[in-house]
């Protein structure tokens, strides 16, 4: 498999919920520099986090939301700050958080529908 050149070789992370207009309202509180967008010709809105779309849609049968395989880590400036954002949306820390190399923070929260969102980032503040 070859990637595209583009600057980022990932294009969208698609994310099951339950209601998907309330988890674009809670996906663009935990992700305030995220743009809102819709693509053309089309009533579809979604949050382009610097160049990766975030698309909200319906869980189903067939792909349920929550903690279930693969998770998207996101690069953040303050691992301590980033953290206490999101559990201040109502997210649960779920894993870590954990020292990695460089002197960085791992961990993952999980979303109102069970889905894990994974922080990667320096600790600038020792957490409470």
């Amino acid at each position: 498999m070859k990637l595209s050149p583009a600057p980022f070789p990932i294009a969208a992370v698609m994310i099951h919920v339950a209601d998907s207009a309330e988890g674009l309202n809670w996906y663009a509180r935990a992700f305030p520099d995220a743009v809102r967008r819709t693509f053309p010709d089309s009533p579809f809105e979604y949050l382009d986090c610097g160049g990766v779309m975030l698309e909200l849609v319906p869980a189903d049968a067939k792909v349920q939301s929550g903690a279930a395989g693969s998770v998207v880590y996101w690069r953040v400036e303050d691992f301590a700050a980033a953290l206490a954002h999101l559990q201040s949306l109502g997210a649960e820390l779920y894993r870590g958080p954990m020292q990695i190399e460089g002197g960085q923070r791992m961990g993952q929260v999980r979303d109102p529908w069970g889905n894990c969102i994974g922080l990667r980032g320096p600790l600038t503040e020792e957490p409470c």
